[in-house]
C-alpha cells in the first residue's frame, strides 16, 4: 500500500452474501457498516480497515477515493 493511500479514503461494496459464512466474517461486514449486497460504505483508509477488507475480500468490491 503506497504512503499516499494511508492518508485517503475507501469506498468498501458488499457483493457477496454472508450466508453460510463464518461468524467471524460477518461480524467483520458488520464492523465495515455493510449488511445487505449492494451497500456501500466511504471508510478512512487506515490499518485496521485494510485488514478487514483483506479478511471479507471474496464478498466486496474496494475502490480507492481521492
Amino acid at each position: 500500500m503506497p504512503k499516499s493511500a494511508a492518508t485517503g479514503r475507501v469506498r468498501v461494496i458488499q457483493t457477496g452474501s454472508p450466508i453460510g459464512r463464518p461468524v467471524d466474517q460477518r461480524q467483520t461486514l458488520v464492523g465495515l457498516g455493510l449488511n445487505k449486497i449492494g451497500r456501500q460504505r466511504d471508510l478512512e483508509d487506515t490499518p485496521a480497515v485494510r485488514g478487514m477488507i483483506k479478511k471479507v475480500s471474496h464478498l466486496i468490491n474496494v475502490e480507492e477515493l481521492g
